[in-house]
Order: C-alpha cells, then structure tokens, then sequence
C-alpha cells in the first residue's frame, strides 16, 4: 500500500473542509435585520409636507449626500453602496413608503451603520426637505 496516496485521501476531507469554512467565512452577507424607527419616531409632523420648494431643495441635498449610496433614482444602487453591509435601502419600494415621514426623518437624523447620522450635517428643515423628496421616488 502506498502511505502517500493513503495519506491524500485521509486528508482531503478535512482541508476541503478546512477550506470552504475559509472561503465562506469571507464572502459578506447580507443583514436581514429589519431597521425599524421606534413608535415615538411616528408622530413627528412633518412642518414641510409637500411643497415644490421643499421638494427641490430636497432633491439637491439627495444628489449632494445619497446618490453615492443610494443610486441617481434610490434604488439602492449607488457607487458606494455596492461595498456595504447591509446594502442601501431601495427607496422606491412599497415598503419603504410604508413608513411615516417621521419614521424616515428619524432615520436620516439617527443613522445606523453603514449609514451616518445627519443630525449634525444637516439643519432640522434640510432633513424634512430631503424626506419630501424622498417620498417623490416611488415606484
């Protein structure tokens, strides 16, 4: 009996093993954790509901601040939020515009990794501005 050949296949079991383990543990995956503004976030009014002003100026900050992640329309697609974990948020979808404008403000001030926080960036009007934006890219 060849000691060699017995000892490959004794082996190769556990170096597969060893491997896909290795392979595996560096491919990124996705969170599925749902992100969820608490219940107070909810009834924060939006003081700047609809205005085509507000609309435009939210339009500016989103292609100053969230395209790079977010993608030109919001689908989550932006240059940047290929590389994060979770990826961006798809703003066009139902889900997402399921949420109150106090939800999203709350998201857009708080932030949560890989997404900062604007609290400090941007003024109290400039985050509803960009929420009223944001509700013009449904689907």
């Amino acid at each position: 009996m060849n000691h060699t050949n017995f000892e490959f296949k004794f082996l190769k079991v556990p170096i597969l093993t060893v491997a896909t383990v290795l392979i595996v543990g560096f491919i990124p995956i996705q969170q599925t954790v749902e992100w969820k503004a608490p219940k107070e976030a909810d009834a924060l009014k939006n003081p700047y509901k609809g205005g085509s002003e507000d609309i435009k100026a939210g339009k500016k900050i989103f292609a100053n601040m969230c395209t790079i992640c977010h993608g030109d329309k919001g689908r989550g697609d932006g240059v940047a939020g290929a590389a994060l974990n979770p990826k961006p948020t798809n703003l066009t979808t139902k889900t997402f515009n399921d949420q109150s404008d106090g939800a999203i403000f709350w998201k857009i001030t708080e932030g949560r990794a890989p997404m900062a926080s604007y609290k400090a960036t941007l003024s109290e009007e400039n985050r509803w501005q960009l929420v009223n934006y944001l509700r013009t890219l449904k689907k």
